[in-house]
């Protein structure tokens, strides 16, 4: 009979910790879509937090995700009074010592300069938002900037596929990724 064996490495090894934030926009739901597809439920069964960046359009879609890990949201300009009523415009969180902004629309298409003024004014080293469908990272510095798309309405179907992201954070580090759906 075999018996199991353990194996102690005579290395040390610090393992810094880290969290795992999902990010998401522009779901539509009812209206484009009937549901979460089920590849992002799995994708942010890992996740830490959850920061939906508007046009929820029903509060179902926040109550489905917080079954996976808490949630911050905002409000985009397609959702109902319901929503806009019970989430802000602007919403932060904070992980370690980063800050993470969320808005849904900040006037991206037209405006960059708008993004950078309110990731400025909040001190904000990550900022989020939706309304393109369209995904999208860059970094300003040590900032960043991140669109996750939509999972459920990518803008130019035929040239976009579904999207969301996902933010990796330790004490030193935010590693941004775009995963396709």
């Amino acid at each position: 009979m075999l018996s199991e064996q353990t194996i102690i490495s005579h290395k040390s090894e610090i393992l810094e910790p880290s969290k795992i934030i999902g990010l998401i926009s522009d779901t539509h739901i009812p209206s484009r879509a009937k549901r979460i597809p089920k590849k992002v439920l799995k994708t942010f069964e890992k996740a830490d937090y959850i920061i939906h960046a508007g046009d929820i359009v029903e509060l179902s879609v926040i109550d489905k995700l917080e079954e996976l890990a808490p949630v911050l949201a905002v409000y985009g300009n397609m959702d109902n009074q319901k929503v806009s009523g019970a989430l802000p415009k602007i919403n932060s969180l904070k992980i370690f010592s980063w800050k993470i902004g969320v808005m849904h629309d900040p006037n991206p298409p037209f405006g960059k300069q708008r993004i950078r003024e309110i990731a400025s004014k909040n001190g904000f080293n990550v900022f989020v938002y939706g309304h393109t469908h369209s995904s999208k990272i860059k970094w300003e510095g040590k900032r960043l900037y991140i669109n996750p798309g939509s999972p459920t309405d990518p803008d130019r179907p035929y040239l976009n596929k579904p999207s969301i992201g996902l933010l990796t954070i330790t004490k030193e580090i935010i590693e941004p990724e775009i995963i396709f759906i």
